[in-house]
């Protein structure tokens, strides 16, 4: 069990260790992208790759994800978005288009949307500047929609962000404008008040509450308080009087990438400082880019002040108190992602960790008291693996030992000892299997048989109590359909399985949750193009029919399941479009579920299990 303590809980987050603290470096006429961190002074390293060289494109990020949108590939400005992940260097992926192709646009950004600001197209008459406001949200791919417009068309404005609003600052034609949005809902940007010095090609870094720019050819730094309109005021200066290239922070500490010197003939350069947001005051050196770079590229980081912290850990952790695990998924490719939600109270996921073996869906979850398990997956050089986690402590899974029978599309279940894992798929080619499998939790090791499920089957739907598991539907090989059969095994025993009852509805690819009573199987689909919002629920201790308990807020498949005695959630899932739904029912009850809050990036098909410190496998 782990103990914080309060002030050193406290030190931890106002220093940053809490927060995101990759800052990313691209758009600088080639594909690389530089990355930093933060907190640690030192130069630049390669991340991975643009898929296309540009100049002069926007950038935002979340947690999990990055947006690069716009800049100049030669000869015109581009509308590409793409995406990339702050958890492992890669080729970026296309997004969607924005509303207008345009170059030294701006952006700011929260937890849920990315928002551009202004720019120009090129070739064209003069600047060709524009006004226009698009934005995208993190979570889904597809198109920018229109915002509103600026108070005026220009380029090379510096971006800042609260949580809830987006501020745009300065700008060529040379301006002292400063313009603010609520990047919650839409219409055009109104007055916050003016720079006390008129500049353009500037650079932003913000706080949740503080937002400064540097940059227009000199050292000035500026700030502004970003919930109470008002003019700008000295702040400090940066090392070197240059238009600033990129822009990244953690919302402790700001740094300022690269950029164009002013002095004669104004090469580009290569210089890393940083400002500690809060005290304002002279930039220090913080380290080198991997090559120069001239003035208004695209920067970004992955814990700036907009996005807030959705749910801090309990300053004393206690098993059992109601942590949900959702492991990997396609996010829209494969993940190693770890999201960690507080069952008892409402909000959005927060990064845990990561899985330790390579990305991997379809895995079966299981859990103890003290430890969460994943079994199998799609990955077929590693489809028999088993990894563990620990609840009490954030951080990666571990290698626990491995399945004595391969099989991926499988799912799991678990009472406080041992951990089962059903079904699935075999094989090249893949034939499904009827197996079941089961470790003892709490002693490393590779499964032993349990026995037979009364179908060959894979993605089925499990959970269970402390003395049976259930495990209900899927897609059966034999007659080549869905199934609505549901099966039940006493856990502390081996053995076959025994007929139970029926779903209402034949489905597969959904998620079930239960208490100590009763179980809840939930979603799915007709393994075509229907997919279902249906919640069942059956009572464990007996035999017979499920009945229906209510709806999801959204029909899908490929969702994933956690639950506490009390609560179950269901997360994710694709109709075919990813989703990053969070939902809740109270067991106990029946009706509809209700909105839990959002997962940070839409996904599917990552785990069929419980996978909490207190599902009703562990209740007495």
């Amino acid at each position: 069990m782990a103990v914080w303590d309060i002030k050193e809980r406290n030190d931890i987050i106002r220093s940053s260790g809490d927060r995101g603290n990759i800052a990313l470096h691209m758009d600088d006429g080639s594909v690389t992208i530089n990355k930093i961190n933060i907190k640690t002074l030192g130069n630049a390293v390669d991340y991975g790759d643009l898929l296309d060289d540009s100049t002069g494109g926007a950038a935002a990020g979340i947690a999990t994800r990055f947006i690069h949108g716009g800049g100049k590939q030669s000869p015109a400005s581009s509308n590409q978005i793409e995406h990339g992940s702050f958890v492992s260097n890669s080729v970026t992926a296309d997004f969607g288009d924005l509303t207008d192709g345009r170059q030294l646009l701006s952006t700011v950004s929260n937890n849920s949307r990315c928002v551009f600001g202004g720019g120009r197209q090129t070739p064209g008459d003069g600047f060709n500047t524009r006004n226009i406001i698009d934005f995208v949200t993190f979570s889904t791919l597809g198109n920018a929609t229109d915002f509103g417009d600026l108070t005026g068309a220009r380029i090379g404005a510096g971006g800042a962000n609260s949580p809830t609003r987006g501020i745009f600052a300065g700008g060529s034609p040379n301006s002292d404008v400063i313009d603010f949005i609520t990047i919650a809902s839409t219409g055009n940007a109104a007055d916050f008040g003016d720079l006390f010095e008129a500049e353009d090609y500037f650079g932003g870094v913000s706080s949740a509450t503080r937002g400064s720019f540097a940059g227009g050819g000199d050292t000035t730094i500026q700030t502004i308080n970003i919930a109470t309109k008002g003019n700008a005021v000295d702040y400090g200066d940066t090392s070197v009087a240059r238009l600033i290239g990129s822009t990244g922070d953690n919302a402790v500490r700001g740094v300022f990438m690269g950029g164009q010197s002013m002095t004669d003939p104004g090469p580009a350069l290569d210089v890393i400082d940083f400002i500690d947001i809060v005290a304002g005051g002279t930039a220090t050196d913080f380290g080198n880019l991997l090559q120069a770079a001239a003035f208004k590229v695209a920067g970004c980081s992955n814990g700036h002040g907009g996005l807030e912290e959705t749910q801090r850990p309990s300053v004393t952790y206690m098993p059992g108190s109601g942590r949900g695990f959702l492991l990997g998924g396609y996010d829209p490719a494969k993940t190693t992602d770890i999201e960690m939600i507080t069952i008892p109270t409402l909000g959005n996921s927060v990064d845990f960790g990561n899985l330790s073996h390579d990305e991997m869906t379809h895995n079966a979850g299981f859990s103890s008291l003290t430890r969460g398990f994943s079994a199998g997956g799609d990955n077929a050089a590693q489809a028999n693996s088993i990894v563990s986690l620990e609840f009490s402590s954030f951080g990666n899974t571990a290698d626990f030992g491995n399945l004595a029978a391969t099989a991926w599309y499988v799912t799991g279940g678990s009472n406080s000892t041992r951990g089962i894992i059903y079904g699935g798929e075999a094989g090249d080619p893949a034939i499904s299997i009827n197996v079941i499998q089961y470790v003892t939790m709490a002693t490393a090791g590779n499964t032993s048989d349990f026995g037979d499920l009364t179908l060959i089957r894979y993605t089925p739907m499990a959970t269970g109590n402390s003395t049976r598991g259930i495990c209900a539907g899927g897609y059966a090989t034999s007659p080549g359909a869905v199934t609505d059969i549901i099966d039940y095994i006493t856990i502390a025993s081996t053995g076959d399985a025994t007929d139970f009852g029926d779903l209402t509805q034949s489905r597969y690819d959904g998620a079930a949750i239960s208490s100590s009573t009763r179980s809840v199987i939930g979603s799915g689909s007709n393994a075509g193009s229907t997919f279902y919002n249906i919640l069942d629920y059956v009572t464990i201790a007996s035999t017979g029919d499920a009945a229906d308990f209510g709806d999801l807020t959204v029909a899908r498949s490929g969702t994933m399941a956690t639950g506490t005695s009390i609560r179950g959630v269901w997360a994710g899932g694709s109709n075919p479009t990813n989703q990053n739904v969070l939902d809740y029912v109270t067991i106990a009850s029946t009706g509809n579920a209700a909105d839990f809050g959002d997962l940070a990036a839409a996904k599917f098909a990552a785990n069929n299990g419980n996978v909490s410190d207190s599902h009703g496998g562990l209740q007495h």
